[in-house]
């Protein structure tokens, strides 16, 4: 996909990025200084418990909670030799050889003990309040190259779809490479020359040297290496041939990465520019007004449908509707349309927001098999323009997809949202109905239980209407019951205030 910007904007307090694809926002990363993401550190911890149970343990890393480790992303040198042949290796990725040690491993409490020191490395930063994920199946990313310095074994990017690529970049890097570590080959790497991947893995073996003293060194829980920060790291992970410019607006941080350009990704810092404008650079671009968008939960569809996004802690669901699209034929192919409209924007929106986990597509239903083929193929081919590993199952009868997205950091909204302290994240508040009822029992509860006469009640305005329009008689028959006073005086939320912005900045003359 051609016509591809990468537009950065950074200060002292927080760093955002967006990769813009044909103008509009294909995919966005922010990150706050004081949060600045752990994803790829590596730690020299402390196991506090092991769980049989769950085959898993709790690690202390130094961070707010204890850190997460799985069973299978232990890494056990004896028994992974014994699985996997070097030609198995060759076509597995970094994620998919844990995998595959996940299925067939020792029981976790033969492998660590409580008070052990262990090196670790984060894999998923902290969601919600679950503390960060970490392996010990260590690697390095470098541009074209992913060092894993404990398992002697090369590999390659299955993107790489030459075999004839493929063979030769296996035998370049075999005859470059320590016996002793491993490679993973990345796509970057594609028809690069040897000088280029012995440059890369020069520096890798230089990292991993540093992070070998440090452990030395170090008392736990330490971090004994920090991964790029965001700049550098997006720049080096999604940098390719198609990004015509990388536009930064920080004269500091525009020298930082033009220097790692030159150093990692030849060509590249010719297409650097530093923004000097007056106009905030992703105003010009339209990012801001993108950023909006991505936080809204209803999306309009070209045809006049649209897609409602709701995400919850377990899973984030997609349910597609016609709207006021009626089409001008049959009802298959207004939902036909419908529905392959929705798949080019659900794939967007996962991308943008940074949705991860379990995700439920609700299609509207399709009767004819053709039309549930055609639909989901092109999910799978737009998916092919994620860098996300995804797994889909078929579209089910009923109309619905399940899939799964890697996750390794908060979505979007998450990032810059946080629960509505008035619906405590519901999404639904109490109606005034609702409430009035409750008012005019708890008014009956606290004069049972007191016998005071004389009450004044802080209200809503909106519940203290209600109550004197719709419900008069019941309120003057609580009144006459208990032989009451009644005082309602103005609480200090008004409803309506929930709909005024946040803020109103104006000139003072």
């Amino acid at each position: 996909m051609a016509d591809k910007q990468l537009i950065i904007n950074t200060n002292r307090s927080e760093t955002r990025i967006a990769l813009l694809e044909g103008g509009r926002v294909a995919e966005l990363f922010i990150e706050r200084n004081r949060d600045r993401g752990i994803v790829g550190n590596i730690y020299l911890g402390t196991i506090m418990r092991v769980l049989p149970g769950m085959q898993a343990a709790f690690v202390n890393i130094g961070a707010e909670r204890t850190a997460f480790l799985y069973g299978g992303d232990i890494f056990d040198s004896e028994t992974m030799a014994e699985r996997l042949s070097d030609e198995e290796v060759q076509n597995m990725s970094p994620e998919e050889i844990r995998e595959r040690n996940q299925r067939q491993r020792k029981p976790i409490e033969k492998l660590i003990r409580e008070g052990q020191q262990i090196i670790v490395q984060v894999a998923k930063e902290p969601l919600g309040t679950k503390g960060a994920r970490v392996t010990t199946y260590l690697s390095i990313p470098g541009r074209y190259l992913v060092l894993m310095p404990e398992f002697a074994h090369t590999g390659v990017s299955r993107r790489i779809a030459d075999e004839a690529e493929r063979l030769r970049l296996l035998d370049l890097v075999k005859q470059i490479k320590p016996d002793e570590v491993g490679v993973i080959i990345r796509t970057a790497a594609e028809n690069i020359n040897a000088g280029l991947l012995q440059k890369d893995l020069k520096y890798l073996l230089k990292v991993w040297r540093n992070v070998d003293v440090n452990k030395k060194r170090a008392s736990s829980p330490s971090l004994i290496y920090q991964d790029l920060n965001l700049i550098l790291k997006t720049t080096r992970d999604i940098y390719s041939e198609e990004i015509e410019k990388i536009i930064i607006d920080d004269p500091e941080s525009y020298e930082e990465l033009k220097r790692f350009l030159n150093a990692t990704i030849p060509g590249a810092a010719k297409k650097l520019e530093l923004y000097s404008d007056k106009t905030p650079i992703l105003d010009v671009y339209g990012v801001e007004m993108d950023i909006a968008k991505a936080l809204a939960s209803r999306i309009e569809l070209p045809s006049g449908g649209y897609l409602i996004i709701d995400q919850t802690e377990a899973l984030t669901s997609f349910d597609i509707n016609t709207g006021k699209y009626v089409g001008q034929a049959s009802a298959h192919d207004t939902i036909l349309k419908t529905n392959l409209e929705a798949v080019r924007k659900v794939v967007d929106q996962l991308r943008v927001r940074n949705i991860g986990g379990i995700i439920v597509i609700d299609f509207i239903d399709m009767e004819r098999l053709e039309d549930r083929e055609r639909v989901y193929n092109l999910l799978q081919e737009e998916l092919k323009h994620d860098k996300a590993r995804t797994n889909v199952l078929r579209i089910s009868e009923l109309g619905l997809v399940q899939m799964t997205r890697k996750r390794t950091s908060e979505s979007l909204e998450r990032q810059l949202l946080e629960p509505c302290p008035y619906c405590e994240g519901r999404g639904r508040i109490r109606s005034t109905e609702t409430e009035s009822f409750d008012l005019l029992r708890e008014i009956r509860r606290h004069s049972i239980q007191t016998g005071h006469k004389n009450l004044k009640i802080r209200v809503r305005d909106d519940i203290r209407t209600y109550i004197k329009n719709e419900e008069a008689d019941l309120l003057k028959n609580l009144i006459e019951e208990f032989d009451l006073e009644i005082q309602f005086t103005p609480a200090t939320i008004n409803l309506s205030a929930l709909n005024d912005d946040s803020y109103e900045v104006f000139s003072n003359t």
